[in-house]
């Protein structure tokens, strides 16, 4: 069964991407368009990551990630920011809200599942069970 993929990203170019990105390597996709449906999707869908936009509408990613990393039933699903934010100091912002990794935009094609399931323990989001190259033994 294909792992499942959150994304809460409001621009629509940068979501076809991750999307197109995601599902050619075998991942199933969700996606949200602002904070509160980014939320909502994650109660309902219960994905194994969480790919998050930190300027988003509505709230922040950062207040997504606080309100997610507080609520039990989505609590332990790793939630990665991917954002235009690379000030110093924007990093550990997002990492004390509670995302387990970040992804500077713009992505670079080539490298970003691998990326993403490099924040992601173990592995446990490749698709298949496949490790990425970033995990152990290289």
């Amino acid at each position: 069964m294909a792992k499942t993929v959150l994304v809460i990203e409001d621009n629509e170019q940068n979501m076809y991407l991750m999307k197109y990105l995601l599902e050619a390597r075998g991942y199933r996709t969700v996606t949200a368009r602002d904070g509160h449906e980014g939320i909502a999707a994650a109660r309902a869908e219960a994905p194994d990551v969480i790919l998050l936009d930190i300027q988003l509408p509505t709230i922040s990613g950062h207040e997504v990630a606080r309100t997610l990393k507080a609520d039990p039933s989505v609590s332990a699903i790793s939630v990665i920011a991917v954002t235009s934010y690379a000030m110093p100091g924007d990093r550990e912002e997002v990492m004390a809200a509670g995302c387990t990794g970040y992804i500077e935009k713009p992505i670079d094609p080539d490298s970003f599942i691998d990326r993403m399931e490099s924040f992601v323990s173990s592995g446990s989001v490749a698709p298949n069970g496949a490790r990425s190259e970033y995990e152990g033994g290289a």
